[in-house]
């Protein structure tokens, strides 16, 4: 829903930005590696009930995220070698995230809870893979209500304020299983038209 709604806006905002990273000696490659590294001190923290620092964190590796394309844009570095960097970061992400989530539930509330934020990392995998399928296929498949950029913010608002982090938890898989199932139609119908792929 990002991606299609509101990027030219966000891009506005986030390509000056990314000159001003630029310009100061940021490359995109740093700020991948340093949101990966904050995500998994986001990580730890959250594991360990220190939930207001994890949110930081958290923020600080989203931010990152969201900057590395832009700076890459403004260096004239972008690449595939990258793309596939930030993609791969990307996941690592999700599943340090969400295993620190899994860690604090289990301490802090025992039972199969647990499992829920493993269960949201399976359907993000999958909602990932769907699109990367796709595109080595040669069809389409962005979009959905529950991207990544949605789902950082889902699990930030959900870790800052934790009475609704298991709420928000089930909201965050019910959309995120929407998701993966309107990518699968949308592929299906692309590749239903074209049998020849």
């Amino acid at each position: 829903m990002f991606d299609g709604m509101f990027r030219k806006g966000v891009d506005g905002v986030t390509a000056p930005i990314g000159r001003g990273l630029a310009a100061i000696g940021l490359s995109a490659d740093m700020l991948t590696a340093g949101g990966l590294v904050m995500s998994g001190a986001s990580a730890v923290a959250i594991g360990s009930g220190r939930l207001g620092l994890g949110t930081a964190f958290l923020v600080v590796t989203a931010l990152a995220d969201l900057f590395d394309g832009p700076v890459a844009v403004a260096r004239g570095t972008s690449s595939s070698r990258g793309a596939f960097f930030d993609s791969t970061a990307d996941r690592v992400t999700d599943g340090l995230l969400l295993g620190g989530i899994a860690w604090y539930l289990a301490s802090e509330h025992g039972g199969h809870i647990a499992v829920l934020p493993m269960a949201v990392l399976g359907v993000s995998a999958v909602i990932s893979y769907e699109r990367a399928k796709a595109e080595l296929l040669g069809f389409v498949a962005k979009g959905g209500l529950m991207e990544r950029a949605e789902r950082t913010v889902v699990l930030a608002v959900a870790v800052a304020f934790e009475v609704l982090l298991i709420p928000l938890l089930w909201v965050l898989l019910v959309l995120s299983v929407v998701t993966a199932v309107t990518r699968f139609a949308k592929v299906w119908r692309q590749a239903s038209a074209s049998p020849s792929k």
